[in-house]
């Protein structure tokens, strides 16, 4: 595979519980900041989120939306995936202890939108991320699909 488009590392707040919505756990992730490497450098702007619903199964559904402040100019993202594995990594998980990304699943597929022309190209491609959770934060490795 190719070298990554980005690396993103997000800074996260604790979860929000919202509660059971149809059967689901509603939660909000808040994003408080973060740092962007790779092909494109520059920190996640404060005041994102994502919202989770956690199946009975420890299935996540993740729909996040931030920004990034690039050298270039600002990078609105929108990021929806999964997180899943067994119950005791997902456990382990919620503890906030390391654990092997190997031993779960976490994919995001993203859109990014741009009104900065540098940045046009951006918004006419899909890019798919491999995700590590972490205590207080979020590791995103982003590939462009070919």
């Amino acid at each position: 595979m190719s070298a990554p488009l980005l690396e993103i590392d997000l800074s996260v707040g604790p979860p929000v519980e919202i509660g059971v919505v149809a059967g689901q756990t509603r939660r909000c992730i808040p994003i408080l900041g973060g740092v962007v490497n790779g092909r494109l450098s520059g920190e996640v702007v404060p005041g994102g989120a994502d919202w989770q619903l956690i199946g009975s199964d420890g299935t996540i559904e993740i729909d996040a939306h931030y920004v990034l402040r690039l050298e270039q100019g600002l990078v609105e993202v929108e990021s929806r995936g999964l997180r899943f594995g067994p119950p005791d990594v997902l456990a382990r998980l919620a503890q906030g202890e390391a654990v092997d990304p190997a031993l779960y699943y976490f994919r995001t597929a993203m859109r990014f939108r741009s009104a900065v022309p540098e940045l046009a190209w951006l918004g006419r491609i899909l890019a798919v991320a491999t995700g590590e959770r972490r205590a207080g934060a979020v590791r995103l490795t982003v590939h462009e699909v070919a």
